[in-house]
């Protein structure tokens, strides 16, 4: 081969890489493409949904101490207007017990705001401003979301207002310990910076739908914050805006999570190994109505099986209230069927 003819075949493959691909020193142009387009997903998701998102700032009265004058204390976050009408999306730890709630919208006007309703079991809450000319976001499914899906989170960190942040889903049907001891079921785990003022604010898809309820970080972790699902927030809001709160169910005792023995296990021949001990046992209750006693491990309510605290949780919903219900228990070596109706849970 002479060096003219080998000239021609390397030059191609040092420009290109001897797999074809692009140098290092020359990328594909192409990536200039995507990156555009990434780029113009975000931009586009932020103009679309950021008119409609809000800072909320929020006064409480406090007590300084014990028997000492009350003083008032200052916080804030974010939120998000989702009817025509003024009412806001927001969590319930920005807004729970306030005195006074101030909304400043994108545009810079200021309103008052009146809490509708809260929900600390869900970390949800309604609140309403009387604003003419004011944009809502458009509200997504957040069942059709996907593990790696780009995200966008809008909202006011530590006061800088209408401050937006991308990532991706990390993951689906995260559960989420609320202030109230509850779990948060279904939660979205992203990697959308989320910093102290975040909180309220929408997490939207590229095409600008609403599909999470921003709420949580993990300190000192980096990357791993926690948004409340749309659906979620869907059926809260709706309850909260009929009643002003989410009617839930109790039964009366405190309890724990226990492993249960294997024999036991066995011998009852059930499909879980652990249940829940009751400690101790409300006076009045409807559980000391039934008959549970201290130390009695609940295994069932209403043949749905009950492995945990948690268990108990989801199945004591609003539907429980009034209803009655049998509510299997294992005592010593016995297997009892106690019929027990639910109350209505004072409102936290």
């Amino acid at each position: 081969m002479n060096l003219e003819l080998l000239h021609e075949v390397v030059s191609p493959l040092s420009r290109e890489g001897l797999n074809g691909s692009p140098t290092p020193d020359r990328p594909r142009p192409d990536d200039a493409v995507l990156l555009d387009a990434y780029s113009r997903a975000v931009v586009g998701a932020a103009e679309r949904v950021s008119p409609a998102v809000v800072n909320i700032e929020v006064t409480q009265r406090v007590q300084r101490r014990p028997g000492g004058a009350e003083g008032e204390a200052h916080g804030g976050g974010s939120g998000f207007i989702f009817t025509p009408d003024g009412l806001i999306l927001t969590n319930s730890h920005v807004v729970h017990g306030a005195s006074r709630i101030e909304v400043s919208l994108s545009d810079g006007r200021r309103f008052p705001a009146v809490a509708i309703g809260d929900d600390p079991a869900t970390d949800l809450a309604v609140i309403r401003i009387d604003a003419p000319l004011i944009l809502t976001a458009e509200m997504g499914d957040s069942q059709q979301l996907r593990v790696g899906q780009l995200v966008i989170a809008i909202g006011n960190p530590f006061g800088f207002q209408y401050s937006v942040t991308a990532g991706v889903v990390s993951a689906l049907g995260r559960s989420l310990r609320s202030r109230t001891g509850r779990l948060i079921d279904d939660v979205i785990q992203t990697d959308a910076a989320l910093n102290p003022g975040n909180s309220g604010g929408p997490l939207v898809t590229s095409e600008g739908r609403v599909v999470g309820v921003n709420t949580a970080t993990i300190l000192p972790a980096q990357g791993i914050c926690f948004a409340i699902g749309i659906n979620t927030a869907k059926f809260v809001a709706s309850r909260l805006l009929r009643d002003g709160r989410i009617r839930r169910s109790y039964i009366g005792v405190v309890a724990q999570t226990v492993p249960l023995p294997r024999r036991l296990v066995r011998f009852h021949e059930l499909p879980v190994e652990s249940a829940i001990a009751v400690v101790s046992v409300e006076s009045g209750s409807p559980a000391e109505k039934a008959g549970l006693r201290q130390s009695d491990l609940v295994v069932a309510l209403d043949g749905k099986h009950i492995a945990g605290v948690d268990d108990l949780h989801r199945l004591l919903t609003e539907a429980q209230v009034g209803v009655r219900a049998h509510l299997t228990v294992i005592r010593g070596p016995q297997k009892l069927d106690l019929e027990i109706v639910p109350e209505e849970a004072a409102v936290q």
